[in-house]
C-alpha cells in the first residue's frame, strides 16, 4: 500500500516536473517574443570553450614554429655565408711575354779573304803592312817572275811565226797551190799561239798584287825575297789577309724549339765580356731555313754595324734575341697547383663560385711559374694557394683579380674563432 502510494507520488512528481518544464518553455517563448536576451545553455559553453582555446593555442604554436624555422634558416644562411671560403684567382693565360734567348756567337768580317799569288816568283817589294787600311785596287806588293818573263818572250816569238805562216798559207790557198786542209791547220796553230801569249801576258800582270776590296790588312805573310808559288790552300803561298769589318757578321745556331720565332729583320743585342754593361745593336739578315740533322739547330746570321771599330772579326760573344711565341703554352703561378694522389691538379672556378679540381699535365718549371701542357683551357680561373678546405663542388667567395695580391694566402675562412 505504501509502495503504491510511493509510485503514485512519484508519477505525480514527474508530471509536475514535466508540467513545470513545459511551463518554463512557454515562459521562455514568451520572453523571446517580448525581446528579452536568451542566455546560452551552460552545456554549450562547456563544449565549445575548450575547443576554441585549443585552436588558439595551436595557432600560436604554428606561428611560433614558423618564426623559429625562419630564424633557424636565416641563421644557417648567415653561418654558411660567414664561414664561406674566400679565394683569390688568376686567369690561366698563354705566356706571350717576350722571352730572352741568349746564344753564343762567332764574329766574322763582312768581307774577308786571303790573297795568293797567280804566278811563281819572289817578292820584290811590299807596300802595305798589318793594320793598314787600303782601298780597292791599291798596290800591296810586287812579285818578280823571271820564269814567266822568259815564257812570255818565247810565246811572243811563237805567235809571230804562227801569224806569218798563216798569212802565207792564206795566199797560197787562194791560188789553189795548197789544200784547204793545210791552210786550216796553220790558221788554228796561229790562234793557239796567240791565246798562249795572251795567257802569259795576264800571268805577268799578276806581278802586281792589288787589293780586291776596301778593308784592313789583318796579316802579312811575306817579306822581300820570299819565294812564292801560284795556287791556293796548301799548294799556294798566302801573301796577305784582308778583312772588311765596318759591318760584322755574327753566326749563331738556334735550337729547334726557337727556330720558328727567328726571322729576317728580327732585332738582336750583342753582348761582350770586354764591354760590360754595353750592348751593340744587330739585326738578323738571313737564316739557313733548315736544321742541321746532327745538332737540330739552325744557323742564323746577325749583322752588327762596326763603324767605330770596337768589334773585331774572330771575336766570341753572345747574341740576345727577344722572342714572342704566338703558340706559347699556358702558364700558371707555381703556387696555384698541387701534387695530389690523382696527380698534378689545380683548383678552378666553375659556375661562378664552385670549386673544381682539374687534372693537368705539367711541362717546364720556370721557378715562379709552371707550364701547363694539357688539361687547362686558356682564361680559366685558377685558385691561388689552394688548401685542403677546398673540397670538390663547394661554394666559395671569389675575389676579383684586381683585389688579388701575389703572395697572399687566399684560401682562408672569413669567420672569426
Amino acid at each position: 500500500m505504501k509502495a503504491h502510494e510511493h509510485n503514485g507520488h512519484g508519477e505525480h512528481a514527474v508530471e509536475e516536473r514535466h508540467h513545470g518544464a513545459s511551463g518554463e518553455s512557454r515562459r521562455g517563448a514568451r520572453t523571446a517574443e517580448q525581446g528579452v536576451p536568451i542566455h546560452p545553455p551552460v552545456r554549450s559553453v562547456a563544449v565549445w570553450g575548450p575547443i576554441a582555446a585549443a585552436g588558439a593555442l595551436a595557432l600560436f604554436v604554428v606561428i611560433g614554429v614558423g618564426r623559429h624555422m625562419r630564424a633557424h634558416s636565416e641563421q644557417e644562411r648567415f653561418a654558411q655565408q660567414i664561414n664561406r671560403l674566400t679565394v683569390d684567382v688568376v686567369n690561366a693565360e698563354r705566356d706571350e711575354k717576350p722571352k730572352d734567348l741568349v746564344l753564343p756567337g762567332t764574329f766574322q768580317a763582312i768581307k774577308q779573304t786571303t790573297i795568293y799569288p797567280r804566278s811563281n816568283g819572289y817578292v820584290e817589294s811590299w807596300k802595305a803592312d798589318i793594320g793598314d787600311n787600303v782601298r780597292a785596287g791599291q798596290l800591296l806588293a810586287e812579285i818578280a817572275t823571271p820564269e814567266v818573263d822568259q815564257q812570255l818572250a818565247q810565246a811572243r816569238a811563237q805567235e809571230e811565226i804562227a801569224k806569218v805562216t798563216a798569212d802565207r798559207w792564206r795566199d797560197l790557198v787562194q791560188k789553189n797551190v795548197v789544200s784547204k786542209q793545210e791552210y786550216d791547220q796553220n790558221e788554228k796553230a796561229y790562234e793557239a799561239a796567240k791565246a798562249n801569249l795572251q795567257q802569259l801576258e795576264k800571268i805577268q800582270g799578276f806581278q802586281q798584287i792589288l787589293a780586291p776590296f776596301t778593308g784592313k790588312i789583318a796579316a802579312r805573310n811575306i817579306d822581300i825575297g820570299t819565294l812564292v808559288t801560284a795556287g791556293t790552300g796548301n799548294s799556294g803561298t798566302p801573301l796577305f789577309n784582308l778583312v772588311q769589318s765596318d759591318v760584322l757578321r755574327v753566326y749563331v745556331f738556334a735550337p729547334q724549339e726557337n727556330a720558328p720565332s727567328i726571322h729576317e729583320g728580327l732585332a738582336a743585342k750583342i753582348l761582350l765580356e770586354e764591354y760590360p754593361g754595353q750592348e751593340f745593336d744587330g739585326k738578323v739578315t738571313r737564316t739557313a731555313g733548315a736544321l742541321d740533322p746532327q745538332s737540330r739547330t739552325m744557323q742564323v746570321e746577325v749583322q752588327v754595324p762596326n763603324h767605330d771599330g770596337k768589334l773585331y772579326a774572330g771575336m766570341y760573344g753572345q747574341v740576345k734575341f727577344l722572342l714572342v711565341d704566338q703558340n706559347a703554352p699556358i702558364v700558371v703561378p707555381a703556387n696555384a697547383f698541387l701534387f695530389r694522389k690523382e696527380g698534378p691538379q689545380v683548383a678552378t672556378i666553375e659556375n661562378k663560385d664552385r670549386i673544381h679540381w682539374q687534372n693537368i699535365r705539367v711541362g717546364r718549371d720556370f721557378g715562379d711559374r709552371i707550364e701547363v701542357i694539357d688539361g687547362l683551357k686558356e682564361n680559366s680561373k685558377v685558385v691561388m694557394n689552394p688548401t685542403d678546405d677546398l673540397r670538390e663542388g663547394i661554394q666559395v667567395e671569389v675575389k676579383s683579380t684586381e683585389e688579388s695580391k701575389p703572395g697572399n694566402t687566399v684560401a682562408q675562412s672569413t669567420s672569426t674563432r
